[in-house]
């Protein structure tokens, strides 16, 4: 009897053995687990485990059981992991059709299938391998052993359905192996010489803030060379103008670092306020006008960045960014910010141009430095990639001196003094454009400017306020604010740090509008925001260190002092700043479109929404543009298309909203703002297709409050905030 029962659960055995057991082994073979490449960046890695909910339960220690491994593998893509003993997280089971699992609520991300040869794997037994290809199955497996036998001959995997080995096991996904450091990879971004918060020595501390800001240079001080003439300023106006962009951007870079987002990110004059700026001057009323005309427009531009940015810090301090974030997206960042770059084509090089034995040799070194030089280390240090700005505008500065010095726009019975004592001798007045644009002793800015001269608030007058104005600095501000959120999240990928969270990065947009204020009370010539050639900067110096940006700003408000710093930075020629200009507006289109990497790039709906938007919002502006003013010989040819609001077809009864409409509907960033928000917020797709961004949520903030510790405020300000938790205080 008892050789009979003994027969017959060894014959059962062999039937389970045969039977289910072999069902399970094809599918082995059939479905590998997810095992993350060797090579993958660590940051990617958490972005994808933050995204998917996915959490390892990989120990490196002895082998969970069976159940303990079935509760632990099941998770939710959108929520996380779920308790272990909640049951909530839905099971997985495999399609016997198609091979591969089948969740019972919607997963985005399935698990690599591998495709064998027709007609084989399916009901072959797994004991048949080869000894090398059990080899390659266990590396793929992983060194936890997570699908073994037992001594029954049943298969102990992460995913048992039912843990008693009745045939329902299922192959579960496998636990993700962190990936080896691979030291050989330089241009890691997740390789900092100074990593965020970590403080450098003192006298390192003073060269790092200094390479921070020189590497910048093209971003903080030739937006004056374009507006002040534009705005009938003079060369004194230029480099006093040039001061107080210097000190407003020290000032509010240190503000932004202490009651911001706190990330190492400069603040100063961004090019997005630049084209409203333009619009502004450019009106009917203005161009008559002769007396005190830069002041005036000044004044004008002083109330209007006011008013707009009153409105960004509503929108931060009240928590309503917070709910906007739910709609911006790397597909409506990439192209606004990309419009922001494209809107200057028709500036460039056409002011470049005017002094060609200038402007081209800078912009071919420019690129040497930044390309082709790159890689070359002088003393350890990356010299041509860093400081490929300041190097490339001494360098050809001073070989436009010596082709001054030499007489190659000498012309006889015409005065180096221009434009006034040259436009009334018909003889110089063919001279006169070239000179004023190639020589580099016709500015009178070192000669009339100080010494020592301390920019004060409302040095220009009185701010004008205008309706009209207003409501283009409104929409601006948004544009601008859409920018910001891009440069946080690619800045915190940058510095290895958690994604802020929607509060912090409210706070950091109603900081930015604050500094504004300051910049329009100083008088600027335009707001003040994050700078997005900061995440460049971080890349290429590898220095993260907030410390080292706050000294650097201190060394700004310094320099903005001495007088004789703006006067030198004001007498560059002028088609030397436009072909540096040139590849600065070309770096943020390219900055813009890099965050396109946080979407799926592939999309046919992605690269439809980021083609038609820039299209569009080349496009239409340029319908607007197209009905210029009845006589545009007093503008300058690149002025042209910014004088649309004066002219434009838009009319509705009333001057100041025909103006405003005009204006807004000829600034490509706006319009493709609202064609890429649109598309992008109807159109249907998935949140990893859409590059959704992921911010740090309260309940992981309530679990850990240390995960966000970089971003939070100093003690005595966070106990005067404590009631803000829209803020993330």
């Amino acid at each position: 009897m008892e050789t009979g029962s003994t027969s017959k659960s060894r014959g059962k055995a062999e039937r389970v053995k045969g039977g289910g057991t072999t069902r399970l082994s094809s599918m082995l073979q059939k479905i590998e687990p997810f095992m993350p490449r060797i090579d993958h960046n660590p940051n990617e890695l958490r972005s994808w485990a933050k995204r998917t909910g996915f959490v390892s339960d990989y120990s490196g220690g002895t082998q969970a059981s069976a159940s303990e491994k079935n509760d632990s593998a099941l998770f939710d893509l959108e929520k996380g992991l779920d308790s272990i003993n909640g049951g909530s997280s839905p099971k997985i089971e495999i399609d016997p059709v198609l091979g591969r699992t089948k969740p019972n609520r919607g997963i985005e991300i399935e698990p690599v299938v591998k495709n064998e040869r027709d007609g084989t794997g399916r009901g072959e037994d797994q004991s048949r391998r080869t000894g090398d290809e059990a080899k390659v199955d266990e590396r793929k497996v992983g060194s936890n052993g997570s699908v073994h036998r037992n001594g029954n001959g049943n298969v102990n995997g992460i995913a048992n359905a039912n843990g008693n080995g009745h045939g329902n096991e299922v192959p579960a996904v496998a636990p993700a192996v962190e990936p080896k450091k691979d030291d050989s990879l330089a241009e890691r971004d997740a390789k900092l010489d100074f990593p965020y918060g970590e403080e450098p020595a003192p006298v390192s501390l003073i060269y790092y803030g200094l390479q921070h800001y020189l590497s910048l240079a093209g971003s903080l001080i030739f937006i004056p060379s374009i507006i002040v003439p534009a705005m009938g300023g003079t060369d004194k106006d230029i480099a006093t103008v040039i001061s107080t962009m210097l000190l407003v951007s020290g000032v509010t870079t240190i503000l932004h670092s202490y009651f911001g987002t706190r990330l190492p990110l400069v603040q100063g004059s961004s090019y997005v306020y630049l084209a409203p700026a333009l619009v502004i001057m450019n009106a009917r009323e203005y161009r008559d006008l002769t007396e005190h005309k830069f002041r005036h427009i000044m004044r004008e531009l002083q109330g209007a960045i006011i008013v707009g940015s009153i409105f960004q810090s509503i929108l931060g301090y009240s928590g309503l960014m917070s709910l906007f974030l739910r709609f911006i997206n790397p597909v409506v960042v990439a192209p606004t910010v990309a419009a922001v770059g494209l809107a200057f084509f028709s500036y460039g090089f056409p002011e470049a141009g005017s002094c060609v034995e200038i402007s081209i040799p800078q912009i071919l070194l420019l690129l040497i430095f930044a390309l082709y030089l790159r890689g070359i280390s002088i003393f350890g240090h990356r010299v041509f990639r860093i400081y490929a700005v300041p190097l490339s505008i001494m360098i050809i500065w001073t070989y436009a001196f010596f082709l001054t010095a030499g007489g190659a726009y000498n012309y006889k019975g015409c005065s180096p003094d221009i434009p006034s004592s040259n436009i009334l001798i018909d003889a110089c007045r063919k001279h006169a454009y070239t000179m004023k644009h190639c020589r580099t002793d016709v500015s009178n800015a070192w000669r009339a400017a100080a010494w020592v001269r301390i920019p004060y608030p409302l040095q220009w007058g009185i701010p004008i306020f205008h309706l009209r104005t207003s409501m283009i600095m409104i929409i601006v501000s948004l544009v601008a604010s859409v920018d910001s959120v891009g440069t946080y999240h690619s800045a915190s990928v940058r510095v290895n740090s958690k994604p802020p969270s929607p509060g912090i990065v409210s706070r950091g947009i109603a900081m930015e509008g604050f500094c504004s204020i300051l910049a329009g009370l100083w008088g600027s010539g335009t707001g003040s925001t994050t700078l997005t050639e900061n995440v460049h900067t971080i890349d290429i110096t590898k220095v993260a260190s907030r410390r080292a940006v706050e000294v650097g700003a201190v060394f700004l408000i310094l320099f903005s002092f001495v007088g004789k710093v703006g006067a030198i930075l004001a007498s560059i020629p002028q088609a030397l700043a436009a072909s540096v200009l040139c590849f600065m507006w070309a770096l943020i289109v390219a900055l813009g479109l890099s965050t396109l990497q946080y979407s799926q790039t592939a999309s046919f709906r992605n690269i439809t929404i980021v083609g038609v938007s820039l299209f569009l919002g080349l496009s239409i502006p340029a319908y607007f543009q197209q009905y210029q003013p009845e006589s545009s010989l007093i503008l300058p040819s690149y002025f042209v298309p910014y004088a649309a609001a004066s002219s434009g077809p838009v009319y509705t009864g009333s001057k100041q909203l025909d103006f405003a409409l005009n204006a807004i509907l000829s600034l490509n960033m706006v319009v493709t703002l609202l064609v890429a928000f649109v598309l992008d917020n109807t159109v249907p797709g998935s949140r990893q297709e859409r590059g959704v961004y992921i911010w740090s949520r309260a309940e992981e903030i309530a679990n850990d409050p240390s995960l966000l510790s970089d971003y939070a405020l100093p003690r005595k300000v966070a106990k005067c905030f404590y009631w803000a938790r829209c803020l993330g205080v």
